[in-house]
């Protein structure tokens, strides 16, 4: 049935926060179509949200089974999936150690801290005068000071982590050189920190892990560092750096919902889970799950070892889950998108990704009144990279 199928090259067209016309026609006419990334073999794109909650939860697909083959992706070069890697019950086992870290309770504890640290750097920004750049005076130094206060990283190479974080995910030119640069330095450095919490323990979360791991919670070290690094350090920064300044943007270029939001602060919960539905955070679907069996999906049958493709923002813009999806509604509830995805392998970090963009995007609008871009729309430069796509500078006037 597959051969008969046109093979798109994938991803499709990007522009600003845009969903490419692409998926919607793809809903409509072909929801489980064929493509082909930059890299690896063709797979399955299955973009209605029903397909997307099936690809992604049911145990007949594996991203376990994906490991050491040639995966689907945006860059030459294989990264560890780590955690991403895993099904149950291994992936089960690390992923209840990792969630003690992201207890409703201890999350909640830490908006205030938060929400200091947001107004800390506006502060600085006003400081240093207008225009500023809200990607590198805001979003990124906001979710890399949060995550490696989590982890433990001490402050004067927090820096170095928003480096190394940014080029892993970015990877414009997909060539996956980063991976040689880069790669090893992060695995170095946590197993470095990793040791240092072996000969003084702390109660911070990688302290927390690294204990688990000692106490024979069949924690293996280089689960320990894979988590720690590529999962929690790249994860936990990237989401944040990317979804906060293409909200503003968002907002920025329809003045009627920044007016709205402006005059009813109380809806920032559900206008945050508006925006994580219809801004597009991610280049392309990515971590294919591979049939364990042949399995019927719509018109299609996805045969063993075929890989699939869960398209979350097309997932986001379905018209039989959402109602008039290519629409912002501030208020819209319920709103079930899968920004996070779905199923086992739901970010981990979603609950605390939510926090910092509430508290962000109510510090900049209490702040900044007469926000505005500073270049116009047309000054705004945009990041089409390896994992997550935004601007990459953002100047705004105030």
């Amino acid at each position: 049935m597959s051969t008969r199928r046109t093979v798109r090259a994938y991803p499709f067209d990007m522009h600003e926060t845009s969903v490419s016309e692409t998926y919607h026609q793809l809903q409509r006419d072909e929801p489980m179509s064929r493509v082909q990334m930059p890299f690896g073999e063709q797979a399955w794109l299955a973009t209605k949200y029903a397909d997307v909650k099936l690809v992604t939860a049911d145990p007949r697909f594996s991203r376990e089974l994906a490991q050491g083959l040639d995966q689907p992706r945006m860059r030459r070069q294989q990264m560890g999936d780590g955690i991403m890697g895993m099904d149950p019950p291994d992936h089960t086992r690390l992923r209840r150690l990792v969630m003690k870290a992201f207890t409703a309770r201890r999350l909640e504890a830490m908006r205030e801290s938060v929400r200091t640290l947001v107004h800390q750097l506006i502060d600085e920004m006003i400081e240093k005068g207008g225009p500023g750049d809200l990607v590198e005076d805001l979003a990124r130094p906001l979710p890399v000071t949060v995550i490696c206060k989590l982890l433990g990283v001490p402050k004067e190479d927090h820096s170095i982590f928003s480096e190394w974080t940014q080029a892993l995910v970015g990877d414009a030119t997909a060539k996956g050189d980063v991976l040689d640069v880069y790669g090893d330095k992060l695995d170095n450095y946590v197993a470095q920190l990793v040791a240092q919490r072996r000969e003084e323990p702390t109660d911070d979360l990688l302290g927390a892990l690294v204990y688990a791991r000692d106490a024979g919670d069949k924690l293996t070290e280089n689960e320990l560092i894979a988590i720690a690094g590529a999962g929690l350090l790249t994860g936990g920064v990237e989401t944040v750096s990317t979804a906060l300044p293409s909200f503003i943007f968002t907002l920025l270029t329809q003045p009627e919902l920044l007016a709205q939001l402006r005059a009813q602060p109380e809806i920032m919960p559900t206008a945050v889970e508006e925006l994580l539905r219809w801004v597009p955070i991610n280049t392309a679907a990515m971590f294919a799950r591979y049939a364990t069996e042949d399995i019927r999906i719509g018109d299609v049958v996805v045969r063993t070892g075929d890989p699939v493709l869960p398209a979350l923002h097309a997932a986001n813009r379905d018209p039989e889950v959402f109602a008039n999806p290519d629409v912002i509604d501030l208020t819209r509830s319920p709103n079930p998108h899968v920004a996070f995805g779905h199923g086992p392998h739901h970010c981990i970090g979603a609950q605390l990704a939510r926090l910092e963009l509430q508290e962000g995007l109510k510090a900049i609008l209490e702040r900044f009144p007469e926000l505005r871009l500073a270049d116009g729309r047309e000054g705004v430069k945009w990041e089409y990279g390896v994992i997550v796509r935004g601007p990459s500078l953002l100047r705004v006037a105030w």
